[in-house]
């Protein structure tokens, strides 16, 4: 199993082009919010407290900071507290009368567009086209940066 070290150097070969960096601070996080809102609205009938009601991206985003966790402690908290606001802008967006999943298809679309023409730029293919799980640590990834800058260690 490789660490996380290994993990985010190995991401960090197809992804030094300052272009493609800001490409990535933008569309990763779009990315992995679109998803949460797009299984955010999918129900699962059973409430977690009133006016809470569990849905799939509760039950996925569990098993993704369990993934991270298994990598690295650290960085699962700081993924712990992003995915929850994923979740809290998806139940903002769903309550606010707009289509949630018609808000996060768009986003997801236009986050890919931005992914591929950053990688484009870059010259080199993303990371997942090798390991899908690269698809997780592209998050991780940015936020080790925070990390840094934070003076945290992971």
């Amino acid at each position: 199993m490789k660490s996380i070290n290994q993990w985010l150097s190995e991401y960090g070969e197809s992804h030094q082009n300052p272009t493609n960096k800001l490409v990535h601070w933008i569309c990763v996080p779009t990315i992995f919010f679109s998803i949460v809102g797009l299984f955010y609205g999918v129900k699962l009938g059973i409430d977690l407290m009133p006016g809470l009601p569990l849905n799939l991206a509760i039950v996925l985003l569990a098993l993704t900071v369990l993934y991270y966790a298994r990598l690295s402690l650290s960085l699962a908290v700081g993924m712990l507290l992003f995915s929850i606001l994923c979740l809290w802008l998806a139940q903002l967006i769903e309550s606010s009368g707009l289509v949630l999943w018609q808000v996060c298809l768009a986003l997801f679309v236009l986050a890919w567009i931005g992914q591929f023409w950053g990688h484009k730029i870059e010259g080199k293919k993303p990371s997942f086209f090798q390991d899908i799980q690269f698809l997780l640590i592209g998050p991780a990834w940015l936020m080790s940066f925070i990390y840094q800058r934070l003076g945290l260690r992971y």
